[in-house]
């Protein structure tokens, strides 16, 4: 096992999402961190994953790193490339894939993802990029994983706008609007975080070097924590080599969370 000394909290991230992953799993990555967890799950313990992009390639196995949604090297060994829409329609609106993951400016305590505004709509803070297929995939999964830095901003106790629903107020509220899964767990740079029998976030397990105070802290509400909060194990050798050698050895994404 590595010395925790010798990672950074990206490539801990990164690892703790892919290890999320199962063999089999049809998963929609997109670009950048989801990218590089799905092809380390990949290239370790599930060789049989299916990776769908956005931009209509399905089980690409690109010779690099993808810089773009559009990037050509996508559909390199793709077993099907169609239009962005069929991939929408055709796979993702029928149900047929499993994961997606999904970032955010803002998450709060019921997986509710803002990445539209901060600050009040018609007088915003920030302008941000929008849905995108994000509200889709929040909607269509069977279930989603969420990537974003672990800071008090990023998760306040209730998002300024819902860009991509997940629980709403709770479980049954999501039930009663007729939307497949839900938010499966939030992956941070500090530790793990899942939901409860009701749709309210918890803290699952810590990061070797994060505290649970640590968490507390950056997070804009009363957190619930399990009684037996677990530390996860830190990142493989193997896990590491591929990171930096394969997958990004220019650290075009992981370069930003160091």
């Amino acid at each position: 096992m590595t010395d925790e000394r010798e990672y950074s909290p990206g490539e801990m991230m990164v690892v703790s999402a892919a290890r999320l992953l199962e063999d089999g799993d049809r998963v929609l990555v997109g670009i950048g961190l989801p990218n590089l967890a799905a092809n380390l799950a990949k290239r370790l313990h599930a060789p049989n994953l299916v990776l769908f992009y956005e931009a209509g390639v399905v089980d690409a196995a690109p010779a690099r790193l993808p810089l773009s949604i559009g990037d050509p090297c996508l559909v390199t060994g793709a077993v099907s490339v169609c239009s962005m829409f069929d991939l929408f329609y055709l796979y993702l609106q029928r149900g047929l894939v499993d994961v997606g993951f999904l970032g955010a400016a803002q998450v709060d305590r019921y997986g509710n993802i803002n990445s539209t505004v901060i600050g009040e709509y018609e007088r915003p803070k920030v302008r941000l990029g929008g849905s995108g297929g994000a509200c889709d995939i929040a909607l269509s999964c069977r279930k989603t994983l969420i990537l974003l830095p672990h800071a008090k901003r990023r998760f306040p106790e209730k998002v300024d706008f819902i860009t991509s629903p997940g629980y709403l107020g709770g479980r049954s509220e999501r039930e009663a609007l007729g939307f497949r899964g839900g938010p499966e767990a939030v992956v941070t740079d500090l530790g793990l975080l899942k939901f409860d029998e009701n749709g309210e976030m918890f803290l699952y397990a810590l990061n070797p070097k994060a505290t649970v105070e640590q968490i507390l802290e950056n997070t804009g509400w009363n957190l619930k924590v399990a009684d037996d909060v677990k530390v996860l194990d830190p990142p493989t050798d193997e896990e590491l080599r591929i990171l930096r050698e394969e997958l990004d050895p220019n650290r075009v994404y992981l370069g930003r969370l160091d």
